[in-house]
């Protein structure tokens, strides 16, 4: 049975980063699960929980990590996850909202309130400047949220209303469980 680690790493960040702990994972045997990545001005910050071989200790994948000659100053954490075999009812995502228009202070906050007003659980965040072909200054948000069916559309006209006195544009899209 494999076991499941939450590894992380955080650097300077440099073309083919991704590939080369991918790669290394790859070859210890692992088998990626949820997976994060991305760069914060010049640091790049990489997550991960992978599965691999029990023979595999959190001590070697940061020993075979630390020898692909990162950047200095290299920070890299690898720890045991325990996690179900699946997510619990407010871990299913069953919208995905995203946001787009001028960044400001709150934006976030005021957003997540209204979510919290409905029981909605966010279950991905994702949030920064939209390095989209658009014009620069512009923010892109998208959250993964768990909603209640009886709740759904009056929180998602909530949010609709929120993000329009924002002055956002907005669109949601439903999963399909």
């Amino acid at each position: 049975m494999p076991t499941t680690y939450r590894l992380t790493l955080t650097c300077s960040d440099r073309s083919g980063l991704v590939a080369s702990v991918t790669g290394l994972l790859f070859d210890l045997g692992g088998n990626l699960g949820d997976t994060t990545f991305a760069v914060y001005g010049t640091e790049a910050e990489f997550t991960t929980l992978v599965d691999l071989p029990m023979a595999v200790s959190a001590d070697e994948i940061r020993a075979e990590i630390s020898g692909l000659g990162l950047p200095p100053g290299a920070r890299i954490d690898v720890a045991p996850f325990e996690r179900p075999d699946a997510p619990g009812p407010m871990g299913r995502v069953t919208h995905v909202i995203t946001l787009s228009g001028g960044d400001q202070p709150g934006l976030i906050a005021r957003l997540a309130e209204v979510f919290g007003q409905f029981e909605a659980n966010i279950v991905h965040l994702e949030a920064g400047p939209d390095r989209g072909p658009g014009p620069r200054g512009q923010y892109a948000t998208r959250f993964s949220v768990a909603l209640d069916e009886a709740t759904a559309a009056t929180c998602l006209a909530t949010v609709a209303n929120t993000a329009e006195s924002l002055h956002l544009e907005c669109a949601w899209e439903k999963v399909n469980p």
